[in-house]
C-alpha cells in the first residue's frame, strides 16, 4: 500500500472518529466484542413454498424458546403452564385474544407473563452488546425495555419497588398487551442471530412468495445458496421463455398456481383456455399441464441445440418418436408411448421443436406477465442481494446440491467456450453466469438459467431429468435418473477434506452444508456424513415429502457450544398450537461439540474487527504523532 493511499484512508477514518477520544470508546467496545459468545446460526433448506410450517418454526425458533423456557422455568412452572407460556410467545396476539374471551386476561395475568418475559429476555441477551439490543428491540418500547431489562429487583429492595412500579404501570395504562407483543419480538430475534437458507424456496408448497415476504422483513441477518427450484424461477423472472414454461408446467404439476395467480398476478386464462381446446378429455388443470409441458419440450429442445457445452443432448426425444409406431428411441433402444395424443406436435415438420403459432402466443403473453410482476421482480432482486451458488461463513461451505465430482473421487472437469472448470472455480463461474443473466439477460446467459435447474453437470441440480419419460413412458426403468458422483462420494471424509480445502477451509474445523436430496429417516438413511463433516438438511419440509422421509424437515444451529440436528417430527399449525398449546416435536442429535466456546474473534465476523482495530490504531498513533491533528 502506498503512502499517499494509506493516508487517504487515515484521513476518511479521522472523519468518522474525529477525536482521541472518540477513538478510545470505539477500540474498548471492539476489543470487548472479540470475547462475546459468538451469535446463534440457524440453517435450513428445500423450503418448498410451506409457509405454516416454516412461519411455526420461525416463531419457536426450531424449537430454541423452548428449550430456554425450559432451562428457566422447568422447576417454577408445571408442563401447561410451560406450554401456555411458549404459545404467547410465538402467537402473542392470537394467544392473548384467545385468553380474552376465556376471561382471564387480569391484570395479574399482564404483570405475571410480562415479569417471566423479562427474565426471559434477560436470559437471552448476555450474547448481544447494549448497542445491539437497542436495535432488537421495536421501535417506541426500546427506553422501557432496557429500563426492565437492567433492574436487578433481586439485589436490592429499591430496584425491586422500581422494578414492579414498572411493570404495574404497564398494565394500568392498558399497554400491556403491546408489552406483550414487544417482548417476544425481542426474544425471537434474540434467539436467531444469522439465517442460512441452503436452497429451494420454490415448487410443490403454495406460497413461497409468503416466505420471501417474512425473510425480506426478518431482522436476523439472512444468507441465501439458490437451489435448482430458485433459478428456474430467477430465469423466468428474467424472461427466459423456456424457464417460464418450466415454471409454470410445475405450479399446474404441483396444483399450486395461487402463486402464480395471487402470488404473482400471473394469468393462466389464456393457457387453459388454449389447453381446454387441444384436451377436451382432461380437466382444466391437467389439459394445461400438458400443454405447458409440450412447449417445455420444445423451448428445452432449442435451447439445447444452441448450448453443446451443457452435454444435454440425450434429452432431444421429440425427434426421436416414432409416431407409425408410438414409440420413441432412447439411447438406441424403443419404448413404447403410453399416448399418441400430442396436438401441437407436427410429425411432417422441418423442425419437430419449433413452437406453433398458437403456443408462441401464449407463452409470449405469459413472459410479458414475468416481466411484469412487481412483486415477482422484487422477490428475485432479494434472492440476488442475499444469494448465490455458494457461501463460506464461519469456517463452513454451504451450497445446495453438489460440487461435480468424477467417479474416481476427482474434481470434475467441465468446459465452457473452450475454457475449462472444477471445484470452486467452476462454483464461481456458475455464480458469474447466473449474476450476468440479471444485469444484461443474453440469450445464452438465461438458457444458462435453466442448464442450473436441471443440467446434470449443474452444481445446482446434479442429476439428469426424465420429465419426458416419467410422463409418456409406463417403463419405470427409464425414469431413472443418473445422478452425480457426489452423492456417492460425501460420505467419505477424504472426500469432504478435498472439498474443504478447494475452497479455501480448513478440512480439519469446517463442515459441508447441503439440502437438495431428501434424507429418508424411515429408511435408516441418515443426515450426517463423514462423520460429522458433512451434514443433508433436506429433511422434507414440503408436505408431500413426508411419507417418503419420515420427518417434517430439519433445521442445523450452530452456537457458542457447536453444532446441534434438530428433527423435526410433527409441526403443530396455528389453530391446534392455540388451542391445545401443542408445540413442534423436535429431537436433537449433537453433530459436534467444541473444546471451546466460540466467541465473537473466532469468526468471520471477529476478523474484521479485528481489521477494523488495527486501523484505529494506526488513526491513534497519526493523533499521537500529530501527523493529522485531531478536532477539539
Amino acid at each position: 500500500m502506498s503512502y499517499d493511499f494509506a493516508a487517504s484512508l487515515m484521513r476518511i477514518l479521522s472523519e468518522k472518529y474525529p477525536t482521541k477520544e472518540s477513538i478510545y470508546e470505539k477500540l474498548i467496545y471492539l476489543q470487548s466484542r472479540l470475547y462475546l459468545p459468538k451469535g446463534t446460526e440457524h440453517f435450513m433448506s428445500d423450503l418448498h413454498g410451506e409457509y405454516d410450517l416454516f412461519l411455526h418454526i420461525i416463531n419457536n425458533c426450531s424449537g430454541v424458546i423452548r428449550e430456554k423456557v425450559d432451562y428457566i422455568f422447568g422447576d417454577l412452572l408445571g408442563e401447561d403452564e410451560i406450554a401456555e407460556f411458549c404459545t404467547l410467545i410465538y402467537y402473542p396476539k392470537e394467544k392473548i385474544a384467545q385468553i380474552k374471551s376465556q376471561g382471564r386476561a387480569t391484570s395479574i395475568w399482564y404483570r405475571k407473563n410480562l415479569a417471566r418475559l423479562v427474565k426471559l429476555s434477560k436470559f437471552m441477551s448476555f450474547k448481544y452488546p447494549s448497542f445491539k439490543m437497542r436495535e432488537l428491540i421495536p421501535n417506541s418500547y426500546e427506553t422501557v425495555i432496557l429500563e426492565l431489562l437492567n433492574t436487578h429487583p433481586e439485589d436490592d429492595e429499591a430496584q425491586k419497588i422500581y422494578y414492579e412500579k414498572l411493570l404495574n404501570s404497564i398494565v394500568e395504562i392498558n399497554s400491556g398487551e403491546d408489552f406483550i407483543c414487544a417482548f417476544t419480538i425481542l426474544i425471537k430475534r434474540l434467539a436467531i442471530h444469522r439465517l442460512h437458507l441452503v436452497g429451494d424456496f420454490f415448487d410443490r408448497g403454495d406460497r413461497p412468495d409468503a416466505i420471501l415476504n417474512l425473510l425480506m422483513n426478518h431482522p436476523a441477518e439472512v444468507d441465501i445458496q439458490w437451489g435448482n427450484h430458485d433459478v428456474v424461477w430467477m430465469g423466468a423472472a428474467l424472461g427466459s421463455e423456456v424457464c417460464i414454461a418450466a415454471v409454470v408446467k410445475n405450479s399446474l404439476h404441483y396444483n399450486n398456481t395461487d402463486v402464480l395467480e395471487r402470488g404473482y398476478g400471473i394469468s393462466l386464462r389464456p393457457l387453459t383456455i388454449f389447453a381446454s381446446n387441444l384436451y377436451p378429455n382432461e380437466n382444466p388443470i391437467r389439459a394445461a399441464e400438458l400443454a405447458c409441458l409440450m412447449m417445455m419440450f420444445k423451448l428445452e429442445g432449442q435451447m439445447i441445440r444452441r448450448n453443446p457445452d451443457f452435454k444435454m443432448g440425450s434429452r432431444l426425444l421429440l425427434d426421436k418418436i416414432n409416431f407409425d409406431a408410438g414409440t420413441v428411441n432412447i439411447g438406441g433402444q424403443s419404448y413404447k408411448l403410453n399416448t399418441m395424443n400430442f396436438p401441437t406436435l407436427d410429425k411432417n415438420s422441418d423442425d419437430i421443436y419449433m413452437l406453433t403459432t398458437e403456443e408462441n402466443e401464449i407463452i409470449s403473453g405469459l413472459r410479458e406477465n414475468f416481466l411484469s410482476s412487481a412483486n415477482l421482480q422484487r422477490h428475485v432482486d432479494f434472492l440476488y442481494k442475499k444469494g448465490g451458488v455458494y457461501t463460506c461463513h464461519n469456517g463452513n461451505l454451504l451450497f445446495h446440491a453438489n460440487v461435480p465430482f468424477e467417479v474416481d473421487g476427482s474434481f470434475k472437469k467441465i468446459s465452457f467456450n473452450g475454457e475449462t472448470y472444477s471445484g470452486k472455480d467452476y462454483f464461481d463461474y456458475a455464480d458469474k453466469r447466473a449474476r450476468r443473466a440479471y444485469y444484461d439477460r443474453k440469450i445464452e446467459d438465461l438458457d444458462f438459467m435453466y442448464f442450473l435447474w436441471c443440467g446434470l453437470l449443474s452444481p445446482t441440480a446434479g442429476r439428469e431429468f426424465h420429465t419426458f419419460e416419467r410422463a409418456f413412458i409406463d417403463d419405470k426403468e427409464t425414469w431413472k435418473e443418473p445422478s452425480d458422483a457426489y452423492y456417492n462420494l460425501i460420505d467419505d471424509p477424504k472426500i469432504c477434506d478435498a472439498i474443504l480445502t478447494e475452497f479455501g477451509l480448513d478440512s480439519k474445523s469446517g463442515h459441508i452444508i447441503n439440502g437438495h436430496v431428501p434424507v429418508r429417516v424411515r429408511k435408516g438413511e441418515t443426515p450426517i456424513k463423514a462423520g460429522g463433516k458433512a451434514v443433508i438438511i433436506d429433511g422434507g419440509f414440503s408436505t408431500p415429502y413426508h411419507e417418503k422421509t419420515g420427518i417434517s424437515g430439519y433445521t442445523l444451529i450452530s452456537n457458542s457450544r457447536g453444532f446441534r440436528l434438530l428433527r423435526h417430527q410433527k409441526i403443530a399449525d396455528v389453530k391446534t398450537a392455540l388451542a391445545e398449546n401443542k408445540d413442534i416435536e423436535s429431537t436433537a442429535e449433537t453433530v459436534e461439540i467444541l473444546s471451546h466456546h466460540m466467541t465473537v474473534g473466532d469468526t468471520d465476523h471477529g476478523q474484521g474487527i479485528r481489521d477494523e482495530i488495527i486501523g484505529l490504531h494506526k488513526l491513534l498513533l497519526a493523533y499521537q504523532s500529530g501527523t493529522i491533528q485531531p478536532k477539539n
